[in-house]
């Protein structure tokens, strides 16, 4: 049962997708460039609804919204376009994680600033090339370190190395950076994490990747040589930057698979308006029970998608007893399988129209794909779960 304040949020959520990204979305995903896929006037727009800063805490001028109601937006967001829920989830989790993780003079210092300028984006670096899988599916193994480092000296660390694959990676103005603090051990035990502001002298993006889907939003390379951080920008202890994952990033798998939900939605929502109208073989589609049997199938696998999602999220605000470890992998591998059965049902229930870009279905299948190996591919997922329940056995 929604709350009322729940209720009104989610309202203006939709309005704000029927009028802004909606007529948008289907003309930036065609740009043949990814960098003009992104739009900072859907960005604008969602500031000045308060979308932006749902998640900051009222102390400093924002909504302060829990896990759970922020899961349900991001949902809604990604029923008019993935990358869109993407740039704003990734933003609102990241405030989440600086007001848990951060110190005072650190959110005194950061949180003004993102409150008051409409562009100041968030975003997080830690997936590395040929290492993106090691920090989901962790080992106490040097071999097992991030490859981007940091060096003390001057009264700060130097970092040097490259990220990719990083949402709003072009587009932040703040970033939360992994690197490796203690070359000797893993970086379970030897990374540390910082706050790089855009402006850092030694900072820079390399390419903008060409995605297949979710291309609202942009992912790119960063880019550190001879990057100096003042000691006043670690975040926690030296050392200790994974524990910035697994302590203040509960609720991030929840949000990856919401967003992944949302195109589940959309989909099937498309299929069940087409199958309403669409007559073949003397009926309309939705009449032939072998077509009803596929819709009542989406719908069963998205409400239960959508009840794991909200426990997940629930257990984060609530943390103690009601977080379960596998929480932190499980429902964005459960809501990705679903979005892509249910983006390919919705393509055949399209039959020849569904190829057609102009049905809108395409733009859903290949974003559908995105959630299979994004926020962690779904094998390493599993692979932290089974390791969870096996040492809790």
């Amino acid at each position: 049962m929604l709350t009322e304040q729940q209720t009104e949020l989610l309202a203006r959520v939709r309005t704000f997708v029927s009028e802004v990204v909606a007529p948008r979305a289907a003309d930036l995903d065609r740009q043949e460039r990814p960098e003009d896929c992104f739009s900072w006037e859907i960005v604008d727009e969602a500031d000045a609804r308060g979308l932006r800063t749902l998640t900051l805490a009222p102390e400093y001028g924002g909504a302060g919204v829990d896990a759970l109601t922020t899961s349900m937006v991001i949902e809604e967001l990604a029923r008019g376009d993935l990358g869109v829920s993407v740039i704003l989830a990734q933003t609102l989790k990241i405030v989440q994680t600086i007001q848990g993780a951060c110190s005072k003079e650190q959110r005194d210092r950061f949180l003004p600033m993102f409150r008051d300028d409409p562009r100041f984006l968030l975003a997080i670096g830690i997936t590395e090339p040929g290492r993106s899988s090691d920090y989901f599916y962790p080992r106490d193994d040097p071999e097992m370190r991030f490859a981007t480092t940091a060096t003390y000296g001057d009264g700060g660390w130097t970092l040097n190395g490259k990220k990719h694959f990083i949402s709003l990676g072009n587009r932040a103005s703040l970033f939360l950076v992994f690197a490796q603090t203690d070359p000797t051990t893993s970086l379970t035990r030897g990374s540390t994490c910082f706050l790089v502001p855009r402006s850092t002298p030694g900072f820079s993006n390399g390419v903008v990747h060409d995605k297949m889907g979710e291309r609202l939003v942009n992912n790119a390379e960063l880019i550190f040589e001879d990057c100096h951080v003042p000691e006043e920008n670690v975040v926690g202890e030296i050392g200790r930057g994974f524990d910035v994952l697994t302590t203040f990033f509960p609720a991030s798998n929840a949000y990856a698979a919401a967003s992944a939900l949302g195109v589940a939605q959309a989909a099937y929502d498309a299929a069940l308006s087409w199958t309403r109208t669409r007559v073949q073989g003397g009926a309309r589609l939705i009449e032939h029970d072998i077509i009803a049997k596929d819709l009542a199938r989406m719908e069963m696998l998205i409400g239960a998608a959508r009840a794991y999602i909200r426990e997940a999220a629930s257990a984060a605000d609530a943390g103690g007893e009601d977080w379960v470890p596998t929480m932190a992998a499980l429902p964005k591998v459960f809501a990705s399988e679903v979005t892509w059965e249910v983006v390919t049902t919705a393509l055949e229930l399209h039959g020849g129209w569904g190829y057609m870009r102009n049905a809108g279905i395409e733009k859903l299948v290949r974003d559908g794909a995105a959630w299979l190996h994004s926020d962690g591919a779904n094998r390493t997922l599993l692979l932290k779960a089974a390791t969870v329940i096996r040492q809790g056995s």
